[in-house]
């Protein structure tokens, strides 16, 4: 039987089985336990979470949504490849909104200590690569990413936002050791916040825009080239 979790969320509220599932079975997907391409029975992935298939069916519906799995009657649970279309489209999305967030951000400004925070994602993103943690650093890089839209106080565009995240770091993490060193990754950061701070509304939104295209491109090639969208 699976190794179960605690069911309240961080702010001590019950979780439904359906919601519950739903969380551990995005985390599956999105840290590739359950790899691209891969299927899945109902009953198979109920005993890997440890509860029964109801919640997994109903949890699969919504991850279905996402964009994560394929729910097939009679057939299981498909978690779907990876391809370089599929980035493409996510990327480009992606591009769009957060430079749209960004853009916004220098406009409105951000208090010294959010300013700070950011920052501080920075320098552990400079740490993590100078020991060679690629896992750490595309954790905090998510995190980075996940507040900077947070910041932005659209909570519309968070949501969509959010949605496309999950499957860029699936595909990420796929990705991590056979792409160079992300040091530029985490020189654009840096050189966005201080665009930030210093209210450089369209110099901001180009950082970000020229960052997201970069990543757009590499990781096409990655996925292309290593055949992870045929897994």
């Amino acid at each position: 039987m699976g190794e179960t979790l605690s069911t309240t969320s961080p702010e001590n509220k019950p979780q439904s089985q359906t919601q519950r599932a739903v969380m551990l079975l995005r985390e599956m997907v999105i840290s590739n336990k359950l790899l691209p391409g891969s299927n899945h029975l109902e009953a198979e992935l109920a005993e890997m979470l440890g509860m029964s298939r109801t919640p997994v069916r109903e949890a699969a519906i919504i991850l279905e949504g996402q964009g994560l799995v394929e729910v097939r009657p009679r057939r299981g649970i498909r978690i779907l490849p990876i391809s370089p279309k599929d980035m493409e489209e996510i990327y480009s999305i992606l591009t769009e909104l957060e430079s749209l967030a960004a853009h916004d951000l220098a406009v409105k400004g951000l208090s010294e200590d959010e300013l700070n925070e950011l920052r501080s994602h920075i320098d552990e993103m400079e740490k993590a690569l100078g020991r060679d943690d690629r896992q750490l650093w595309a954790q905090v890089d998510d995190r980075f990413h996940r507040r900077l839209i947070q910041l932005a106080g659209n909570r519309r565009l968070e949501s969509i936002v959010s949605t496309y995240s999950d499957q860029v770091h699936r595909a990420r993490l796929l990705t991590l050791y056979i792409r160079p060193a992300p040091h530029k990754s985490n020189a654009d950061h840096r050189a966005l916040v201080e665009a930030i701070a210093a209210g450089k509304a369209d110099e901001a939104r180009e950082i970000h825009r020229q960052h997201r295209i970069k990543a757009k491109e590499l990781m096409i090639e990655l996925i292309a080239s290593h055949g992870f969208s045929a897994i």
